[in-house]
């Protein structure tokens, strides 16, 4: 698999931008059959930094319902992954940099 459909975004939270200043870890919504070493692999040569670990966690998509003329119906958003890489000492990412 490519790097480019592996790292599909960067997820940007107030959570996240914490850890990235305090830890350096950036956090990424990847592939649903990507694994550990293709992560490591795709970032280390997408932005040209050295990955110390990465962390891989499956989010259960949320179940939502709505009103409708019909009555109630109920729906489930989609399963993702997420994957949340620490860089090693001395090596950032910029997020914000036009690519």
């Amino acid at each position: 698999m490519n790097n480019e459909a592996l790292l599909i975004k960067p997820l940007l939270t107030e959570k996240m931008l914490r850890l990235q200043e305090d830890h350096a870890k950036y956090a990424f919504k990847i592939a649903r059959n990507a694994n550990k070493i293709e992560v490591k692999k795709a970032v280390e040569n997408k932005f040209n930094v050295l990955v110390d670990s990465v962390n891989i966690i499956n989010v259960e998509g949320k179940s939502k319902s709505m009103n409708t003329r019909k009555g109630i119906t109920r729906g489930k958003r989609a399963d993702w992954k997420k994957a949340i890489v620490t860089l090693r000492e001395g090596y950032s990412i910029d997020l914000f940099q036009e690519q």
